[in-house]
C-alpha cells in the first residue's frame, strides 16, 4: 500500500502578477525561501484557486488585466477571511493608492520596483501578525493600554483590578481591534461591521467612540499608544511590548 503523501505544511503564498516572468520569478524566490509559493496572472484565477487551496497572504498587483484591479481583489479577500494576509504592490509611491489599498483591506504595500529582500521581511512581518490576530481570542484577555479586555465575559477592567465600564458598541470596536492587531482598520469598515450595535448614524460616529475609548484605556488620552490614528487610512491597535 502506498503511503499518503504527506502535507505540504509551509504558508501558502499566491502570487497575483500578469507579467509572466516577474510571476515565475517570484514564485521561485518564494519557495526558495521556504514558502509554498502559487502563481496567478488575474483575478479570476485567484478567485478559483483560494475555492481549493486558501492562501496565508496574497501579494497583490494593483494593475490587473481583465477589468478587475487589485482594489476589488482585495476587498473580496477580506470580505472572505480578516486573517489572510494581503500586501498590495504599486506601481509608483502614489499616497493615494496606498491609502485606498488600505482602506480596503491590504495590510501593507509596496512600490515597483522594489528589492526582494525588502519584500521579503515584509511577507514575514504580516504573517506574525496574521498569526497574533488567530492568537487573540483563545487567550480571551488582552492587554490594551492600561486596561484588560475579557473577550468571553464581553467585559473590561482596569490593570489595578476595578471594572471599567464599556457600552455594547464599545466592546464591539474593541474585540475587533483586538483580533486585528497592528492592522490599519478604515473608519467605514469599521463602522459596517458594527452598525447593528448603538452606533450614531452619521459620518464622524467612530471618531467619537474612539475618543470615548481613548480616556478609559490610554494612559495619556491626547498622546494615545494603543488605538493609533493611521492618517488617511482609520485606526490601529497596538499591542503593549511588555
Amino acid at each position: 500500500m502506498a503511503l499518503a503523501k504527506p502535507k505540504d505544511s509551509r504558508p501558502h503564498v499566491i502570487v497575483v502578477e500578469d507579467e509572466q516572468f516577474q510571476r515565475e520569478t517570484m514564485v521561485d524566490f518564494l519557495d526558495d525561501k521556504g514558502f509554498r509559493a502559487t502563481g496567478v496572472e488575474s483575478g479570476a484565477a485567484l478567485r478559483k484557486l483560494v475555492e481549493k487551496d486558501p492562501p496565508a497572504l496574497v501579494l497583490l498587483d494593483l494593475r490587473l488585466p481583465g477589468g478587475e484591479d487589485g482594489f476589488s481583489i482585495a476587498r473580496y479577500l477580506r470580505e472572505r477571511s480578516r486573517r489572510v494576509g494581503i500586501i498590495m504592490v504599486t506601481a509608483s509611491d502614489d499616497t493615494v493608492d496606498q491609502v485606498v489599498g488600505l482602506e480596503t483591506g491590504a495590510d501593507d504595500y509596496i512600490a515597483k520596483p522594489y528589492e526582494a529582500r525588502a519584500l521579503l521581511a515584509r511577507i514575514k512581518a504580516v504573517l506574525r501578525r496574521a498569526g497574533g490576530a488567530d492568537a487573540a481570542t483563545p487567550r480571551e484577555r488582552v492587554r490594551m493600554g492600561r486596561c484588560l479586555l475579557d473577550l468571553a465575559g464581553r467585559r473590561m477592567t482596569a490593570l489595578s483590578g476595578e471594572e471599567v465600564p464599556l457600552r455594547a458598541g464599545e466592546f464591539e470596536l474593541l474585540k475587533l481591534f483586538a483580533e486585528n492587531p497592528n492592522r490599519p482598520l478604515s473608519r467605514d469598515w469599521l463602522l459596517e461591521t458594527t452598525s447593528h450595535r448603538e452606533m450614531e448614524a452619521f459620518d464622524r460616529a467612530i471618531d467619537i467612540r474612539i475618543l470615548r475609548i481613548r480616556r478609559k484605556i490610554e494612559v495619556d488620552p491626547a498622546r494615545p499608544t494603543s488605538i493609533r490614528t493611521v492618517r488617511g487610512a482609520g485606526y490601529m491597535f497596538v499591542p503593549p511590548d511588555d
